[in-house]
C-alpha cells in the first residue's frame, strides 16, 4: 500500500515514543511506502481534487536522521491506499477546516483513517457523556453557579477545558472551595467558554489509563499514567509515569462495549482514558502509547494497528 500520513513536523518527532513514528515503522517492515504531509500543505483549487505537497520517504533506522526523502511533490489524497490523520491536538478552526477537505478527498475515492467526519463530530472530552454507564459525576456548562453548585455536592472536583490535552489547563479544587471563583473566571471566561467539571476520583493515584482499541478490539494491555510528586495530573506530558499492565475486568468491559460502536463510525483507532471504573476521555485524533506498551510488555500494537489499518483499506 501508499500510506500518506497528515501528522506535524517530521523534524519534531520523539521517536522513542512516537506513535506515529512506530506506526510509519511498522509499515515500512511490510513492504508499504511512506508520505507524509502536514495540514498546512493540504489544497484544493477549483476543479480539482484535494491534493497535497507531499514528501516520499523512507526510514533509516538511524536515531538522529532517522527518514530519507526520496522525492516531493504534489499528489492527490485519492491516489494514495490509505491516509492517516494524526496531527496533534488542539482541534482548533484549521483543524476544523482540515476535517472538510479530508471529507472532500473521501468523496473523490480516498480512504481516511480515522473519518473525517468522526473526528469532526465526537469531540474527546465531550464524548464521554454519551455513556453514562461508564463515567463519573460529571457536569459541562458555562454557568458558573452551576459549577459551584456541582463542588458544593461532590466536595472535591476536577475542572478543565474541553479543547485541552496532554493534562494542560486541568485544576483540582478541594472541600475548602479555595480560588474556586477564579479558576471559573480563567477556565470558563466569563461565561464565554464551556467547562467539564467531574468529581475528582482517588484512583487517579494508581494512574489514569490508556486503553487502547484498535479495529473495534480492545488491546490487551493498557498504559497507567501515574502522577509523581504533587501533580494530579497523570498525563505524560505533565510527567506522570507510564506502567503497562493488563487490562482489568472493568477495563475490558468498558472496551468491548464502546469498540463496535467506534469502529461503526470510523474510528479505527481510539484511546480511552479510564481512572479506576470510570471513562474520562474518549482520544481519536492521534492517540499514543504505542511504543511505551511496546517496551514494557512485547505486545506490539503497531502490528494490530497496521492488521486493522490493511483491513480496513481492502475492505
Amino acid at each position: 500500500m501508499q500510506i500518506l500520513f497528515i501528522a506535524d513536523p517530521l523534524e519534531s518527532f520523539k521517536i522513542y515514543k512516537d506513535t506515529t513514528f512506530a506506526m510509519m515503522r511498522e509499515a515500512q517492515r511490510r513492504g508499504h511506502t511512506l508520505a507524509v504531509c502536514e495540514p498546512r500543505h493540504v489544497s484544493w483549487v477549483r476543479g480539482g481534487q484535494v491534493s497535497a505537497q507531499v514528501r516520499h520517504i523512507t526510514l533509516t533506522g538511524e536515531t538522529d536522521a532517522w527518514f530519507a526523502v526520496q522525492s516531493d511533490g504534489i499528489a492527490a489524497l485519492a491516489g494514495f491506499d490509505a491516509v492517516l490523520m494524526r496531527k496533534d491536538p488542539p482541534f482548533d478552526s484549521e483543524y476544523f477546516y482540515a476535517t472538510h477537505m479530508l471529507e472532500q478527498a473521501e468523496r473523490e475515492g480516498a480512504r481516511v483513517f480515522n473519518k473525517p467526519r468522526a473526528l469532526r463530530d465526537h469531540p474527546e472530552k465531550l464524548a464521554i457523556m454519551e455513556f453514562p454507564q461508564f463515567i463519573g459525576p460529571t457536569l459541562v456548562t458555562r454557568d458558573a453557579a452551576e459549577i459551584k453548585k456541582f463542588h458544593a455536592e461532590h466536595r472535591d472536583i476536577i475542572l478543565k477545558p474541553l479543547d485541552g490535552m496532554g493534562g494542560m489547563g486541568i485544576f483540582r479544587v478541594r472541600e475548602d472551595g479555595l480560588n474556586l471563583g477564579s479558576i471559573i473566571e480563567t477556565l470558563n471566561r466569563d461565561g464565554a467558554q464551556s467547562v467539564m467539571v467531574q468529581k475528582f476520583l482517588p484512583a487517579i493515584a494508581e494512574g489514569d489509563k490508556r486503553v487502547l482499541i484498535v479495529g473495534g478490539k480492545p488491546v490487551p494491555f493498557c498504559l497507567a499514567r501515574i502522577p509523581q510528586g504533587g501533580e494530579v495530573r497523570g498525563n505524560l506530558a505533565a510527567g506522570g509515569k507510564g506502567v503497562a499492565q493488563p487490562l482489568s475486568a472493568r477495563d475490558l468491559e468498558i472496551a468491548e462495549s464502546l469498540g463496535p460502536i467506534l469502529l461503526e463510525r470510523g474510528l479505527l483507532l481510539a484511546g480511552v482514558d479510564v481512572i479506576g471504573d470510570s471513562v474520562t476521555e474518549i482520544n481519536v485524533t492521534s492517540p499514543t502509547c504505542f511504543q511505551e506498551i511496546f517496551d514494557q510488555t512485547g505486545c506490539d500494537v503497531a502490528s494490530l494497528f497496521i492488521d486493522a489499518l490493511e483491513a480496513a483499506a481492502n475492505s
